[in-house]
């Protein structure tokens, strides 16, 4: 049976989803199209989108693929997301730090009329093999952590493989000045031009698009306040921008407008902290040289 949680999204839940609402726009799929491309329905697809019901892992990475984005921050959401509906975020407990394991307080003391029928190196053998298995659990505990938080951390440069039958982009060079590189279908396959993080952690990307001849940058890791602009470093114009302006876009990929670039043109993305500290501008351009895909 779903269950349809009262009121207001947790905000683990409404960040997957709103991150799951941004791929599904780039891929310009509608949700009888997603549905058919994938291995859910429409009416469960409807339902992961609006947060209503969580995902399985698979849609997920499905979804990923048909954007044509690396999955594992998405995943790192979905773990966050998964946590807090499952209730474990709420009833896991911290790690005891003593190096070594003690009983609680109210245990029962082991029975001294029964000893390890196997005698006294059996059962010290078996105390080491409980010991090692806390260790090992402690571990896992740890590393399930670690890649939670290293989620997202490294843009891969290379272009993803496109999905078959990908619908085709909406706009094209100047057509797409200003306009939003997911909703334009430019988000397909796109080429990671440059990436930097910035001092206070947020990650950036310049992206690029062959087919739509324009490029954009992301930002993700941020906080409420950051602003993202974009613009190319010849020509003038005023540039594109993206402001952070709620915690849950502060846990999402946020886009800025694109700008129109031919191959060999340079742009430039400066990131503004709401800290006040300096501007972080890098920038990048798409080899002249490499034909543009078709």
């Amino acid at each position: 049976m779903t269950r349809t949680p009262p009121g207001p999204l947790p905000p683990e839940r409404a960040r997957l989803a709103t991150t799951l609402r941004e791929l599904r726009a780039g891929t310009g799929l509608s949700l009888a199209a997603l549905a058919a491309k994938t291995t859910f329905s429409k009416s469960s697809w409807e339902r992961y989108l609006n947060g209503r019901t969580l995902p399985p892992r698979e849609a997920v990475q499905e979804l990923c693929r048909l954007a044509g984005e690396p999955e594992g921050r998405c995943l790192a959401l979905w773990e966050l997301a998964e946590s807090e509906w499952s209730g474990r975020a709420a009833s896991t407990t911290p790690t005891p730090t003593a190096t070594t394991p003690t009983a609680p307080a109210d245990s029962p003391a082991p029975p001294e009329a029964d000893p390890d029928p196997r005698g006294p190196a059996a059962a010290g053998r078996g105390a080491l093999l409980a010991v090692l298995a806390s260790v090992c659990a402690t571990a896992a505990g740890g590393l399930s952590v670690a890649l939670v938080l290293l989620a997202g951390q490294s843009g891969d440069p290379r272009p993803a493989a496109p999905s078959p039958s990908a619908p085709a982009p909406r706009c094209r060079g100047v057509t797409c000045e200003g306009k939003s590189p997911m909703q334009m279908r430019c988000g397909e396959a796109p080429l990671t031009l440059a990436s930097r993080r910035t001092s206070t952690g947020a990650h950036l990307e310049l992206r690029y698009s062959d087919k739509c001849e324009a490029g954009w940058a992301r930002m993700w890791s941020t906080r409420i306040g950051d602003r993202l602009e974009l613009n190319r470093t010849e020509g003038g114009r005023r540039p594109h921008a993206a402001e952070i302006t709620d915690g849950i876009a502060a846990q999402s990929y946020v886009y800025t407008p694109m700008t129109a670039a031919r191959p060999g043109t340079t742009v430039r993305a400066c990131f503004r902290p709401v800290t006040g500290g300096p501007r972080e501008c890098f920038d990048a351009a798409r080899a002249a040289s490499s034909p543009p895909a078709r």
